[in-house]
């Protein structure tokens, strides 16, 4: 399809080439008209500019061809580099292409040492407290590939595995995978370790291990052949390694029908809807082989575990092949061997270098290993997932929540299950919030992920923006969680698997587009990069109409999402006759119960008690604020001027909203508002994040009346401010560290990078608070990125959240989504006292 594609679009420019060719002889043409008998003046002027407006048009056609043809070869070369990655982030290792139902890979290993300890020994997916003192990627790049560092204590042994991209070809080019094995220094003498490589064909296609079958197992490289519409014809071989590598010695007779110094090949046929449990189809698979084993030998005289725990010598046809190696002590092994890998590191490090390093106090040489380990985790957590999602499309009354006491008819609701189904399958290419814990596409992270990443690729940026955007409804919602599969299913418990469209999540993805448009109104002026994909990465900030031209394909869609939240998510100001600007610019999160709001991010953080259909939600309404803003700056850029008047109107009457329905002069900081016994409207206030949103969203301007405050609330160590970040709630609240204690005391990255960007950019803006969001910008920047990093460096992981009082990660470890965002205030400029820059001094 996409060589058909790039044939039209080549046609197309040599149709346009051809026509300005002829353009000048119809100006020379029309311009001698005046040798023509009897022509008036006023006609020859007619004629000429008539053919002028000919060769004008021809010109731009061709301009217009031309940046097409080179933006076409751009995407072609662009999704070419992109198709194959690990993009199975939920396992410690696994490549796949961005193709539904293709090539899926993976790798396993464990410590067969014990006949006891093996089946908890076995590596597969990426899970939490698995005896891991740290794992992840020390350099990678989407494009090109990396290194990744899994440090396996429970299995004395490091592994290291290096992926890379070999361009050429029309189904991306190869890849090469090198794993290598290094014994920790409390590792035994003789580590033996066993590693098993598999390879699947999921739906139509073929792969089959072309070797010829040999009982004893086979020397020399494995060679698996292959074809798919998709893919073509294609190859995967697993070579013999080194000749360093060594193999457990003949110890027992059992070893002379399988000497473990040759590869064992297995071939299974297996269920397409199974083939993602491969851990489990390999112990069922080796269960019968450890049966058979202890038959013939006895429990007396049973061969050691290493022997004993291996797989069949069976190739045959199947859809799935298990290649498995036994090692003694270090060891090395490839798929395809090749030196690209410090080809990839070197261009890692000098983009890192020129884009994303550490400013002023952070550079110094030890935050650098931390900065490229984050930042490469967080790209390495990009995933391709494919496979259909529950969702609860019985549109019932009670989700519309208009009754007091609604959260108990909502949850009756929830139980009929009437119209709970399957939907799909859909696709999503996204950044992952954590491979262990949460290995899928969360809505309101992957809008902070992609903060340094459009720095990093802007074009796989604006990529997983649309593939969100793709997953959007005829009404505009979009699930704010992506469980798509089974296999992502398992991961889920099942009373949080199903999606309801009237839940919404806050628009992060709308961070993206200003982030995009700043870019294009300010072009870098950053020396030229020596990077040859530079081009690629930044083709839409080249061509600015690159950009608008993608823009305008996203507005409808951007449209309809925007006026969903607006449909869905209203909130009441004239049934409770509140006084405000405007009777619209009020919003409720849906899906409230007393103890959560899900829906929001915020989880269990602290709101009116109980639950009423008259609340009203600081947090939302920034986030509209902040929304609308985004949509407004779009349609300028695209050239819709109606809308842009239109999202004038409606961001005006938020402003004014925000302040005349959520400011609390008494509390002097913004509440959620609710309905009292009384019928009244009153407010409710517990602060912390929620009280500050204006202000994280942007939408207090440097001479606001109301900063001061806020300044005071997030500055004070009796309320927000602690050593390691700004709390989520005030230390000063009854709630404080209560209860799931989730959102109600532990410092959040995210909500903290809001906060570090807000203060640096008041920080450049002439106000009475300048040096006062100089000093807390400076200060809150470092006590951020110092206690991250002094966290991964004593347990080895990013964490999903803070403790206030002692600094401890806790929570889901390896947590390299949102917390990756340490990396992009590393690279923030310092900043003086007086709000310069120190570098501009």
């Amino acid at each position: 399809t996409r060589d058909t594609w790039l044939a039209s679009g080549e046609s197309a420019y040599r149709s346009s080439d051809s026509a300005v060719e002829e353009a000048p002889a119809a100006m020379r043409w029309h311009t001698g008209a005046a040798k023509l008998p009897n022509p008036t003046y006023r006609t020859m002027i007619r004629l000429w500019r008539s053919s002028a407006l000919v060769a004008f048009l021809c010109w731009l056609q061709l301009a217009l061809a031309k940046d097409q043809a080179v933006l076409s070869e751009k995407n072609k070369l662009s999704n070419e580099t992109l198709l194959w990655g690990p993009y199975r982030p939920n396992l410690y290792f696994g490549v796949r292409p961005r193709i539904p139902k293709s090539l899926t890979t993976g790798l396993l290993w464990a410590k067969v040492d014990s006949f006891t300890e093996v089946q908890n020994n076995f590596r597969h997916t990426c899970e939490q407290h698995e005896g891991m003192a740290g794992y992840g990627w020390d350099e990678y790049d989407v494009r090109l590939g990396g290194r990744q560092t899994i440090h396996d204590a429970g299995n004395k042994v490091d592994i290291t595995t290096e992926f890379v991209k070999i361009p050429g070809g029309s189904h991306g080019g190869s890849w090469g995978v090198r794993i290598k094995g290094t014994p920790r220094e409390d590792a035994p003498e003789h580590l033996v370790t066993s590693v098993i490589f598999y390879a699947a064909m999921e739906g139509l296609g073929n792969l089959q291990v072309s070797n010829e079958a040999d009982d004893l197992g086979l020397e020399g490289t494995v060679r698996m052949e292959g074809s798919s519409n998709e893919l073509g014809d294609f190859a995967v071989e697993v070579t013999e390694g080194p000749g360093e590598n060594r193999h457990p010695p003949a110890s027992h007779k059992s070893s002379a029908s399988k000497p473990l110094d040759r590869t064992i090949v297995s071939s299974l046929q297996v269920e397409e809807a199974n083939i993602w449990q491969a851990k489990a189809l390999l112990f069922q698979h080796m269960k019968t082989e450890v049966d058979q084993m202890i038959e013939l030998y006895g429990n007396e005289n049973a061969p050691p575990p290493w022997q004993i725990f291996t797989i069949a010598n069976n190739i045959r046809e199947g859809n799935m092949h298990l290649v498995q190696k036994v090692f003694d002590g270090a060891f090395e092994v490839a798929q395809i061997i090749s030196g690209a890998i410090e080809s990839a590191t070197k261009s890692f490090s000098e983009r890192f270098s020129r884009i994303l390093t550490p400013k002023a106090p952070f550079d110094k040489k030890k935050y650098q290993a931390f900065a490229r380990s984050m930042f490469s985790n967080l790209i390495g957590g990009i995933g391709y997932f494919y496979g259909d999602a529950i969702v609860d499309r019985s549109y019932a009354p009670e989700y519309e929540e208009e009754n007091e006491g609604f959260w108990e008819e909502t949850a009756e609701a929830r139980q009929r299950h009437g119209a709970v189904k399957l939907e799909g399958p859909a696709e999503l290419y996204t950044s992952i919030p954590s491979r262990p814990f949460f290995p899928r596409g969360f809505l309101w992270d992957e809008g902070f992920h992609l903060i340094p990443i459009a720095d990093w690729d802007m074009d796989i940026t604006l990529d997983i923006v649309k593939s969100w955007f793709n997953l959007i409804d005829d009404d505009g919602w979009i699930g704010r969680e992506q469980i798509l599969g089974q296999e992502a299913r398992s991961k889920v418990p099942a009373e949080f698997q199903v999606q309801y469209p009237h839940y919404a999540n806050p628009p992060t993805l709308f961070l993206i587009f200003d982030s995009l448009i700043d870019k294009l109104q300010k072009p870098s002026t950053a020396k030229g990069s020596a990077d040859p994909l530079e081009s690629i990465r930044s083709a839409h900030l080249e061509n600015p109409e690159n950009a608008k031209e993608y823009l305008r394909d996203l507005y409808p869609l951007l449209k309809r999402h925007y006026f969903w939240f607006r449909k869905t998510q209203w909130g009441d100001v004239k049934s409770y006759e509140r006084d405000a600007f405007s009777t619209k610019e009020a919003y409720r999160w849906r899906g409230r119960t007393p103890a959560h709001i899900l829906s929001s991010g915020l989880d269990d953080y602290p709101r009116p008690q109980p639950p009423h259909p008259g609340e009203l939600h600081t947090d939302l309404i920034s986030w509209m604020g902040m929304m609308t803003r985004s949509m407004r700056r779009i349609a300028e850029t695209i050239g819709e001027t109606d809308d842009v008047k239109e999202y004038q109107g409606y961001e005006t009457a938020i402003m004014r909203n925000i302040d005349d329905l959520h400011w609390d002069e008494k509390a002097q900081t913004y509440c959620d508002a609710t309905i009292d016994d009384y019928e009244e409207s009153i407010h409710v206030c517990h602060k912390g994040y929620i009280s500050i949103f204006p202000f994280l969203t942007g939408l207090l301007p440097a001479d606001s009346p109301r900063l001061g405050a806020i300044l005071d609330l997030i500055s004070d160590p009796e309320e927000m401010w602690s050593p390691y970040g700004l709390r989520s709630l005030s230390l000063s609240s009854p709630n404080y560290g209560t209860g799931e204690n989730y959102w109600r005391s532990p410092v959040w990255m995210n909500i903290n990078y809001l906060a570090v960007k807000a203060l640096f950019d008041l920080s450049q803006s002439r106000g009475p608070y300048q040096e006062r969001t100089s000093r807390l910008y400076t200060e809150l920047r470092k006590n951020l990125v110092d206690n991250v990093f002094r966290e991964w460096e004593r347990t080895g992981f990013a964490w999903e959240q803070y403790n206030p009082e002692t600094g401890e990660g806790q929570r889901t470890q390896h947590f390299t989504g949102w917390t990756s965002l340490v990396v992009k205030i590393m690279a923030m400029p310092d900043v003086q006292s007086d709000g310069r820059l120190r570098d501009e001094l």
